[in-house]
């Protein structure tokens, strides 16, 4: 676990656990650690799904927004699936169709067809691949757009509908 990041105390519990194994498991791909990211992946697994595709959902869009501040064109997000496709070299079980996935989903334009998505499993592991690339190519730290992803959900949920 990320023992030097705190996390804000009004976050509820689940939240700061998503955003902790978030942390850890982006971490551990930065430094190519499989085993260190397959523990971090576990500990998502175990979290409700919803909330874990919100959350990520919302961390790649803030890092899109900061490695691609005119827009993102076709090319930028074929250079991050092929960058991210690259990590099959030291992430062998990575499903690089869940790649595009996670990229899409994140945009708004994934298929709402569950029995076409990739297993949750493949999805959480692409979604921490998409995160540590993006997160390296904007410089901007994980924990950094986690905090802005997490609380631009907080923000959603408390405006009221017209």
């Amino acid at each position: 676990m990320c023992p030097d990041q705190v996390w804000p105390g009004h976050w509820p519990r689940t939240a700061r656990d998503i955003a902790a194994a978030t942390v850890d498991a982006v971490e551990a791909a930065h430094g190519t650690r499989r085993g260190a990211c397959g523990e971090a992946l576990d500990r998502l697994a175990e979290l409700p799904a919803d909330q874990v595709v919100a959350t990520h959902s919302g961390i790649v869009r803030e890092l899109l927004e900061a490695a691609h501040p005119d827009g993102l064109s076709t090319e930028n997000a074929q250079d991050v699936l092929r960058r991210c496709a690259g990590a099959v070299s030291w992430f062998p079980d990575l499903d690089v169709g869940a790649l595009g996935t996670v990229l899409t989903g994140a945009l708004g334009l994934g298929d709402p067809d569950e029995s076409v998505a990739p297993q949750r499993g493949g999805v959480l592991a692409a979604s921490v691949v998409v995160i540590a690339d993006l997160a390296a190519a904007a410089q901007v730290p994980v924990a950094a757009a986690t905090r802005r992803a997490v609380d631009e959900i907080a923000r959603a949920e408390t405006v009221e509908m017209p």
